[in-house]
């Protein structure tokens, strides 16, 4: 067993279980090794107790995580048969001193702190799922794609929960069969923000508390003062250093369906169509960005439109309703999609692609059901558990960052421009020729010693 590792050995076991059902796993067993896969979390309080709930309800084996707020290692801590798994608050050591052991790593930090551990886990051969955005800037989303090619055997997952739902693929369905014609525009708008945004910095600072390593929260940011309730833990999202603002937040969701079914590759142009202020240190309190798409796969180019926050009036950025709504004596919900295409109009109720419906209701009765095309999802967190234990292929896990990657650059592109004030022009390859300058803004360099350990692309 020396020559091979542990991940490889465990994939191997559920390959020859699939075979042989009762031998194997006895035999297994009595080497005292543990067939289950061995997790480690990358944060465990906030949105992390999701993954540490799944994985826990699933029967990985967590034995090791990092956590930089102390108050929240229960996460972990209080589940039964982990009470033995080493905790840190430095995402750094889990690598370090558990990294041989590990078949599967969670990253459910601020954005920030996303790419890192995502890149270190996918380089050294770790099934990753990573939170939604999947990075902070445009350069480590592409970067994290060309890692997920060149290391074929890892299954990695972004948190974009409703690519697993049906929502989107009755969209695709529709689409397919001609419903709304081809595509011309989507229009997508969130509620979104909810937090703090369009300030600057606060002033001065507070005593760090005793149970947050705050060294390890800033990571690969630029160091700054705590400043109790300004950044952990929760209003770092409106913070440009830290977070995404409402792009990075809600689009992974709320645009998925747009990249599930156009499949676009990166876009030509990007620009802050409307803001209501520069980015300071805090982005806008609301924008509208444009967005352009090239023609592909016999379809013709497209344009999107993203809408967030409200104008100087208070009053939110949203399209204006169509009058296939208002036939029906109905207003656009306050988040979801509009698509208009040659044929007709779509509209898509809330975040997550859940209800596609073809307007006014006399065309959807009219037109019926689509015919069905695409296979339905187990579950985002069933169908990434299922690959990392090779029951299906590591493709089956379907948000991988082969897919996630190009999508979280797009989404990161829309707050490029707005850094930039500008429209963005790009080639195919993501590169901005438009302003090559600011292709240094799609990359910031790591804050020294908190970049990724390795790093295979």
């Amino acid at each position: 067993m020396s020559n091979i590792t542990r991940r490889q050995f465990v994939k191997g076991a559920a390959a020859v279980g699939a075979v042989s059902s009762i031998g194997f796993p006895t035999l297994l067993r009595g080497q005292g090794l543990n067939e289950k896969l061995q997790v480690g979390f990358i944060a465990v309080g906030g949105r992390a107790e999701a993954h540490t709930g799944a994985s826990h309800g699933a029967g990985l084996q967590c034995i090791a995580f990092a956590e930089v707020d102390k108050t929240r290692w229960n996460g972990v801590l209080g589940k039964q048969g982990w009470d033995k798994a080493a905790g840190y608050t430095d995402w750094r050591k889990v690598f370090e001193n558990h990294g041989k052991d590990l078949d599967v790593v969670f990253v459910a930090t601020p954005d920030h702190t996303h790419f890192a551990p995502s890149m270190t886990a996918v380089s050294m051969g770790i099934h990753c799922y990573t939170e939604k955005p999947l990075t902070w800037s445009v350069r480590e989303a592409q970067l994290l794609a060309a890692a997920y090619a060149k290391n074929p055997k890892v299954v990695t997952q972004m948190g974009n929960q409703g690519h697993a739902g049906n929502g989107w693929r009755l969209a695709y369905e529709y689409v397919k069969a001609g419903a709304v014609g081809d595509i011309k525009e989507f229009h997508t708008w969130t509620n979104r923000p909810i937090w703090p945004q369009g300030g600057d910095r606060p002033a001065g600072s507070d005593p760090i508390p005793d149970t947050l390593d705050w060294e390890a929260w800033i990571g690969a940011a630029p160091m700054r003062p705590y400043k109790k309730g300004a950044y952990h833990s929760f209003n770092w999202r409106g913070v440009v250093d830290f977070g995404s603002g409402a792009l990075g937040d809600m689009a992974c969701h709320t645009t998925d369906g747009i990249y599930s079914i156009m499949n676009p590759g990166y876009a030509a142009t990007a620009e802050p169509f409307i803001m209501t202020g520069p980015v300071k240190d805090q982005w806008p309190l609301g924008m509208v960005v444009k967005s352009t798409y090239r023609a592909k796969d016999g379809r013709p180019g497209f344009k999107t439109f993203w809408y967030e926050g409200k104008d100087g009036n208070g009053r939110p950025f949203m399209p204006d309703t169509p009058e296939e709504l208002e036939v029906d004596g109905r207003s656009l919900p306050r988040t979801g999609n509009l698509i208009i295409g040659t044929k007709g109009k779509m509209l898509v109720n809330g975040d997550y692609w859940e209800t596609p419906l073809i307007i006014p209701e006399a065309r959807r009765r009219e037109f019926g059901r689509p015919e069905r095309l695409l296979e339905r999802s187990p579950g985002h967190h069933e169908e990434f558990f299922m690959a990392c234990k090779g029951e299906k292929p590591r493709e089956f896990s379907q948000s991988n960052f082969s897919y996630s990657g190009p999508m979280t650059a797009n989404i990161q592109l829309g707050n490029l421009c707005a850094r930039a004030g500008k429209k963005l022009e790009l080639n195919e390859a993501g590169e901005i020729t438009s302003d090559p300058k600011i292709n240094e803004l799609a990359w910031r360099e790591p804050r020294d010693g908190w970049g990724a350990l390795e790093m295979k692309v």
